[in-house]
């Protein structure tokens, strides 16, 4: 299984992309967040200069972001400085709406606008669309300004088969989010080639799983702190989403709910508060604080981790790969370059 690296945008991130380069990662990602992260083209421009064969990509962008014009020129633009390494993950928005205090936009919106940058970045036209007003849009100049000849790859964040039939229709591939279970990507890529098959798509697409990875030396507390500073953001994403989400909180088991309300208390908000969002998500995605340690209990470990001794991890990689997972993404949260070391030692 390929292996790639996933951080948050900033500036100074083309270093730590060229030396995922060196070190034989095949892709380098940044997330679209735009109120808590920087401007992930401009931090992917950076490293498309510091890299020359490294896939970028963007984990991911949202109808509710950009414009399809807009998001197609940085796209396009992008592609000009790393022809056909570009890679745009698309999703309904969940965490870069929430920040907004807004609500993911819809699946229909999502199929629309991948379709429309589809389009656009290989130089065909589209329909834009403000209000009630529709037109045909298409790049006007091309040559020195973006790069509609090389492919951008796209991939659609699925969590489910709704989602899942969108990439088997428009032909691309998915990402994932700490979706750990082999079955579960064995449903999506059920509902993936049905799709594709009814529209008659047959093009080779990937997947992928952005997670995060800790091998557990011979008698580690499998639950200690090691393992919950390098896999603690992820499941705080998790918690975050069962304050959004009433119906996700109301299936979690009672270590796991008490544990959203024990977030909720240090971030000294409510899940009603209609300005929850301005402390809610601060140090999204980011290395877990002293205090927020014990909001990692054991289950979520389980979860949204993939922890284990180097077999173990090798046998939860190989199922996966068997399910239809073609590249994990990790995201190194401590000590970057050094823990991107310690992986390509792990998973050459």
């Amino acid at each position: 299984m390929r292996t790639g690296i996933v951080m948050a945008a900033r500036p100074g991130l083309e270093h730590l992309a060229a030396r995922a380069e060196e070190l034989g990662f095949s892709s380098f990602w940044v997330y679209d967040t735009p109120m808590i992260h920087g401007d992930p083209f401009i931090s992917l421009a950076l490293c498309a200069r510091s890299t020359s064969r490294l896939k970028l990509g963007i984990g991911v962008t949202s109808p509710a972001l950009r414009s399809a014009p807009a998001a197609a020129a940085a796209l396009s633009s992008l592609n000009a400085l790393a022809p056909g390494r570009v890679i745009c993950g698309v999703g309904t928005g969940n965490t870069a709406r929430r920040t907004l205090g807004m609500r993911p936009t819809k699946s229909a919106e999502l199929e629309s606008f991948t379709a429309a940058l589809q389009a656009l970045t290989t130089g065909r036209e589209t329909d834009y669309r403000e209000g009630t007003r529709t037109s045909r849009v298409r790049f006007l100049h091309i040559g020195g300004y973006v790069d509609t000849d090389a492919p951008v790859e796209f991939v659609v964040a699925a969590f489910g088969p709704k989602v899942a039939a969108i990439a088997g229709r428009l032909n691309t591939g998915m990402i994932s989010f700490a979706l750990h279970a082999p079955s579960a990507w064995s449903t999506l890529g059920d509902a993936r080639r049905a799709a594709a098959q009814a529209a008659g798509n047959s093009g080779r697409t990937h997947s992928y799983l952005l997670s995060s990875l800790y091998v557990l030396a011979d008698g580690e507390d499998r639950y200690g702190e090691a393992v919950k500073d390098a896999m603690g953001h992820i499941a705080v994403s998790a918690l975050l989403l069962a304050v959004e989400n009433p119906a996700f909180r109301a299936s979690l088991p009672d270590e796991e709910s008490a544990a959203v309300d024990r977030l909720l208390h240090l971030r000294g908000t409510t899940a009603t508060d209609p300005h929850r969002h301005h402390t809610l998500y601060r140090n999204y995605l980011g290395r877990l604080s002293t205090e927020e340690r014990d909001l990692v209990v054991p289950s979520l470990v389980d979860k949204f981790g993939l922890v284990g001794t180097r077999d173990e991890i090798r046998q939860q990689i190989n199922a996966l790969e068997k399910s239809g997972v073609d590249e994990l993404v990790i995201q190194p949260v401590a000590d970057p370059e050094a823990e991107m070391t310690a992986l390509a030692r792990l998973l050459p």
